[in-house]
């Protein structure tokens, strides 16, 4: 078979050949006319350009989305989709042939080339590459050659940043071209943004942003490759390869040509290029674009478009055949052909599928393009649905249709959020520009247009928004007018002079950039200088009006505002009165140097009023009297924590009254310590360790930092660093104990467990947990559950603590209980003391790590029946039972000023003083392993015992024995 090309011209040649200006003035020549063009952006651009010409009332615009038709319109503008198959005009036009090679949409080009015919005039339109195959498949076919008005040339690779003004970036994702246009705003002032994707509306305000010179750059998509008229100088390749829909490839040489060849117009010549990001062209290609040489078109796509819908099946096999003309191929299944594939093997729509008009009509809504790009499954959904209103009621169910729109119809969300609501309002667009598909269409044109005109004005904005710095590119132009120079610095702190970045402002902080160069350096420099000196006193006035929120302290003592450094806290007059040294130029004035300053010391100082409160309350308390003032003092100075020995004669002399006052502002009197409990929290824990670290020059140290933020995470206990002075232990809240740091408040806890086994008598009832024989006492896994330490671990903490072990045969123990419960026994009347085998004593002192509920896991109760030993023999030697006691004085003077296992005693007196010691590391080898001493009583019995002394009751119960 073989089309005629008899009244056909083909008027071939490249890019900038004034093809399309050659059809406009052709058609307007004749009485009617039809022109199709590749895309809806062009589309509008030449019906913008035609009723310029003749008049809007004469002009009509078609398209997939879009109906414009006066009623007296001879001249019709539509997309090449949208053409009629015939038509009575005198003239048509199709633009960009060549792609009637494209997989996707080229069986459309290829029917409209072969059958749609003006009566008058035909014009096919497109690359001389097309030349050999449409003269064979139509005979008699005249082709016009029209040369490229300007030359086009290669001009290598050039970063970003270095690109000449009026220059196209092309790139091929949506994500690529915004990160492009991101780095040019952030460089050269802002770039307009085309993507096929936009609507019209959209894309015409940011062509508009560069071709009056708002922006000198367009970052775009191969959109621009398809006939978009713009005024650029220089187009750069961002990429190489692109996703065509079936795979990701390289381009080809006639699409680099395509892009290439918009740059220059009329007789200005252009030059393209590529960018840091792509490989630089090999000399072949760059030959072959500069002479546009390409490879013809051999295959064109074919569909068959005589369907036979008298059944679905008729239909599905129709659209299999073959072509019968030489150079035609079997198009591969497009959109709308696995759409109805799909629904074919759907029962809930084929079973309306029984006439040819409804099997047509499925067709119909098959052609329904996927603007959303979501998978087949899910589009299929969405005709069908439309497809069975029509069937069933008539026409699109108009309450859906409504909700769809509601949803739509919100400007609010960034640039992907409304690229999508445009993508999803283009089908309902579509859906209402089908007249026989909707009840109402005319009110549903409007409805749909007003919602994509809305939502195009705020995509624009965005993207205005986003990529283009408004008055970055005032200045531009001013730099080009040789007008005086003026600098800007943007909300991240990117200082820009007539465009040209130059720096970073951090803070009060300028950075220069060593990149910043050129003829006009030092005049950008100068012009940067003179625009600190306002900025600092801006940035001065925000950050004296902002609130304490917009500041923080970091580990290191350095002051942010907003995220940037601003001051440092140096070492002051008192540990709770650090200085404060801003963080700033020269360039600042020394009265805004000086409004800084005091806004971060007001700051500094409610911080730690704030976090530090009870300490803060406790300073300026003024109904504290006497002893009880005195010690009030020493708390505060020492920040919260007193070691109970250091102070004992003070606490000892207090009466009640006095400490009920100091416990009312927060102060515990424990066995161990005296200390305010709610000053253990992380936060103050971490910012007094922080104001000792400032005091002392601990900063220099390394890894002081993370030191300070893990001591203030909340464990009870941790493995100490040796090298770390112990002071830094007790003001983040612990005690050091040897190779274990304990929190205060849990030793205190392991006080009340000790405490009632020190006081225990075998006739006072069960004996408890920890208990032997009221003088010595056994480790228990409630102790070690508290702790989070081993068996190991507590002996040394205990030792640290004051107390000497002895060990003792398992068997001696048992002896010794088992005497407690015969004597017991005989004065009641039945067993009230329980007995646990040493064996249990010696598995239970295991490492463990018990809940609290386990406390009682050895007596349940005073009246508790005894249990029976059921240990199981072991092979191993039984272990010997450790017995703990209260150092005697003379143990407790030999350990003072001994570190390792006695703990914090070489710290005597040191706790008085908040900041006394330098942060300097300790000799391992000095440790101190303890040495257990002679048993010998820990108060002597001429001096008044302590009340709150853990051994005060143990003392009372051996007085009423003795009386």
């Amino acid at each position: 078979m073989v089309v005629s090309g008899r009244g056909v011209t083909a008027v071939l040649g490249p890019t900038n050949t004034g093809k399309t200006h050659y059809a406009i003035e052709r058609m307007i020549a004749h009485k009617s006319g039809v022109i199709g063009l590749p895309l809806r952006l062009l589309a509008r651009e030449v019906y913008q350009r035609l009723i310029k010409r003749v008049g809007e009332g004469k002009v009509a615009l078609v398209t997939g989305e879009e109906k414009i038709s006066p009623p007296n319109a001879t001249y019709t503008v539509c997309t090449v989709e949208a053409m009629p198959r015939t038509t009575n005009a005198a003239f048509v036009a199709i633009d960009e042939v060549q792609l009637a090679s494209d997989l996707e949409r080229g069986h459309v080009f290829t029917d409209r080339i072969l059958h749609l015919r003006g009566t008058e005039e035909t014009l096919l339109l497109g690359s001389d590459i097309m030349r050999n195959v449409l003269s064979r498949m139509m005979p008699g076919l005249y082709v016009i050659e029209r040369p490229r008005l300007s030359r086009l040339e290669y001009s290598g690779s050039r970063k970003i940043s270095r690109l000449q003004r009026r220059s196209a970036v092309v790139a091929f994702s949506a994500n690529e071209v915004y990160a492009i246009a991101e780095l040019i705003r952030r460089q050269r002032g802002g770039a307009a943004v085309v993507l096929g994707a936009l609507s019209p509306r959209t894309r015409n305000a940011q062509v508009e942003l560069y071709q009056n010179g708002d922006v000198d750059y367009l970052v775009a998509t191969d959109a621009i490759g398809m006939g978009l008229n713009l005024d650029v100088d220089h187009v750069a390749f961002a990429q190489d390869h692109k996703f065509d829909g079936f795979q990701y490839r390289p381009l080809n040489l006639a699409e680099l040509g395509q892009i290439a060849g918009r740059a220059g117009r009329h007789t200005t010549d252009g030059t393209f290029g590529v960018t840091g990001h792509a490989a630089p062209l090999n000399e072949e290609t760059v030959e072959r674009l500069e002479a546009h040489v390409f490879e013809p078109v051999k295959i064109l796509q074919w569909r068959n478009q005589q369907l036979d819908f008298s059944s679905l099946s008729n239909l599905v096999s129709s659209l299999e055949r073959t072509p019968v003309i030489n150079g035609l191929t079997k198009a591969v299944p497009s959109v709308d052909q696995r759409a109805l594939e799909f629904l074919s093997r759907d029962d809930d729509v084929t079973k309306y599928t029984n006439s040819a008009s409804r099997v047509k009509t499925l067709w119909e809504v098959c052609a329904l393009p996927d603007y959303r790009g979501v998978a087949p499954a899910q589009h299929g959904e969405l005709i069908s649905t439309i497809f069975q209103d029509l069937v069933i009621k008539g026409s699109v169910d108009e309450d859906y249709l409504a909700k769809q729109l509601r949803l739509l119809d919100k400007t609010d969300g960034e640039i992907d959020t409304l690229s999508a609501r445009i993508s999803q309002i283009r089908t309902w667009t579509y859906v209402s520009n089908h007249p026989a598909w909707l009840a109402n269409p005319q009110h549903w044109q409007e409805k749909t247009r007003e919602i994509e005109d809305r939502l195009s004005d705020a995509l624009h904005e965005r993207l205005t928004k986003r990529f283009v710095d408004r008055r970055t590119s005032v200045l531009m132009k001013r730099l080009r007018e040789k007008a005086m120079l003026e600098a800007e610095i943007s909300v991240n702190g990117d200082m820009f002079v007539e465009g040209h970045h130059v720096g970073q402002l951090n803070g009060f902080r300028f950075v220069p950039d060593k990149s910043a160069e050129g003829l006009d350096a030092k005049a950008v420099m100068a012009a940067s200088q003179n625009a600190l000196v306002i900025e600092f006193e801006a940035r001065a006035a925000r950050l004296h009006a902002g609130a304490n929120g917009d500041f923080a302290i970091g580990n290191d003592g350095t002051i942010r505002w907003n995220g940037e450094p601003v001051g440092k806290l140096t070492k002051g007059d008192h540990i709770m009165k650090p200085k404060v040294i801003i963080l700033a130029d020269d360039q600042i004035a020394e009265n805004v140097r000086d409004l800084v300053i005091a806004r971060i010391e007001r700051f500094i100082n409610h911080h730690i009023a704030t976090v530090l409160k009870p300490l803060d309350e406790l300073s300026r308390a003024d109904d504290i009297e006497g002893l009880g003032r005195g010690l009030a003092f020493q708390i505060v100075e020492a920040l919260g924590v007193l070691f109970r020995r250091d102070v004992h004669e003070t606490v000892k002399s207090i009466d009640q009254s006095e400490r009920g006052i100091l416990r009312r502002y927060g102060i515990r009197f424990g066995a161990y310590h005296i200390f305010m409990p709610a000053l253990l929290k992380p936060a103050p824990a971490e910012l007094i360790t922080l104001l000792w670290a400032i005091s002392n020059d601990g900063f220099e140290k390394a890894g002081f930092g993370e030191v300070i933020a893990g001591l203030a995470a909340g464990r009870t206990s941790m493995q100490t660093d040796q090298s770390f002075e112990r002071e830094f232990y007790r003001l983040a809240g612990f005690r050091f104990l040897g190779k274990r740091a304990v929190r205060i408040d849990i030793l205190e806890r392991l006080a009340d467990l000790i405490r009632p086994a020190l006081s225990w008598n075998p006739g006072d009832g069960p004996r408890p947990e920890a208990g032997y024989d009221g003088k010595t006492f056994i480790s228990t896994p409630s102790m070690l559950s508290i702790l989070g330490a081993t068996a190991e671990d507590i002996e040394e903490i205990l030792k640290g603590l004051g107390y000497r072990a002895e060990p003792i045969a398992a068997e001696v123990v048992e002896e010794h209980l088992a005497g407690f419960k015969d004597d017991a026994e005989a004065k009641s009347d039945g067993p009230v003391v329980e007995v646990v085998s040493t064996k249990q004593i010696v598995k239970d002192a295991e490492p463990s790590v018990k809940a609290d509920e386990d406390k009682n896991a050895v007596v349940e109760d005073a009246n508790a029946v005894a249990k029976v030993d059921e240990a199981v023999e072991v092979e191993e030697e039984p272990k010997p039972v450790l017995l703990w006691r209260p150092a005697s004085r003379q143990e407790r003077t030999r350990g003072r000023g001994k570190s390792g296992a006695q703990g914090d005693g070489a710290n005597k007196g040191r706790s008085n003083r908040g900041g006394g010691k330098k942060f300097t590391k300790h000799n391992k080898n000095n440790h101190n392993k303890g040495k257990q001493g002679n048993s010998a009583k820990f108060v002597k019995k001429d001096k008044p015992l302590d009340p709150d002394s853990p051994f005060a009751k143990l003392a009372a119960l051996k007085d009423q024995m003795k009386t």
